[in-house]
């Protein structure tokens, strides 16, 4: 295994806050920035969101003193506001961001991930094809541990 620059935890640490500082600056970043804007300052998904609010305090209300038919209700009624605050463009929109930026974020872990992996399963002489990393046990024959 060739010895190459060890790199500190602090090292690591800095370039990772410089990685998350270029991925808020992405048009998914941008997009979703921009979407949860015009959500919070759109009063008919405001109102929307504090009517839901509302209901899921009753139906925690409710169920606390074993009132099911009116949590049924309320439940009904809740499923409603959420049916058009979820038919509301700007909402599927800013909904459609977040999607986008967890997959951006989720794509930059699984290259992370998959990279020290392989590099660890390359550095210790293994098998990038089978994932098996190498540096176990020699096996000098087949007939036992110990002899």
């Amino acid at each position: 295994m060739e010895q190459t620059n060890l790199y500190t935890q602090k090292e690591i640490l800095d370039k990772a806050r410089e990685l998350a500082a270029m991925i808020s600056r992405t048009n998914e970043v941008d997009f979703f920035k921009r979407a949860e804007l015009q959500i919070k300052h759109n009063e008919r998904v405001q109102d929307l969101i504090d009517k839901l609010k509302q209901k899921q305090k009753q139906m925690v209300m409710f169920e606390s003193i074993n009132k099911k038919e009116l949590v049924e209700k309320v439940e009904a009624e809740y499923n409603q506001l959420q049916e058009e605050l979820d038919a509301i463009p700007l909402v599927t929109e800013f909904k459609q961001s977040q999607v986008d930026v967890n997959d951006l974020l989720q794509m930059v872990t699984n290259v992370i991930t998959n990279t020290v992996s392989e590099r660890i399963i390359l550095d210790t002489g293994g098998n990038p094809l089978t994932g098996e990393t190498g540096g176990g046990p020699e096996k000098k024959h087949s007939g036992g541990c110990c002899s």
